[in-house]
């Protein structure tokens, strides 16, 4: 799984059956210190998450494994909202404070 945060919203009104019904998120990656890279991903979402959260993605074929992606052409999905990281010994991301 990877790290990102969630910086805006697909929305596709022609695109192929099998991912109706999905919401597409853009998901910036972040390094360990919780600062954004250059990278993204567009990801499937499969917990509810929002515009601004911390979340964990799977990409490729691990992205095809929960309930709303299962036997569909995605290839990146989030999977978790991020609450806390502790780097080290220290907290380098609590979702209560940031």
């Amino acid at each position: 799984m990877k790290l990102g945060r969630v910086v805006g919203t697909v929305v596709s009104t022609a695109k192929d059956e099998k991912i109706d019904g999905l919401k597409l998120y853009v998901v910036r990656d972040l390094s360990m210190e919780i600062t954004d890279r250059d990278s993204f991903v567009v990801a499937a979402d499969s917990v509810n998450a929002g515009i601004g959260e911390v979340v964990l993605y799977a990409s490729g074929s691990s992205a095809r494994q929960t309930k709303q992606t299962d036997g569909r052409p995605i290839d990146a999905c989030i999977m978790a909202i991020v609450d806390q990281i502790d780097i080290d010994n220290r907290l380098v991301f609590d979702k209560g404070r940031d």
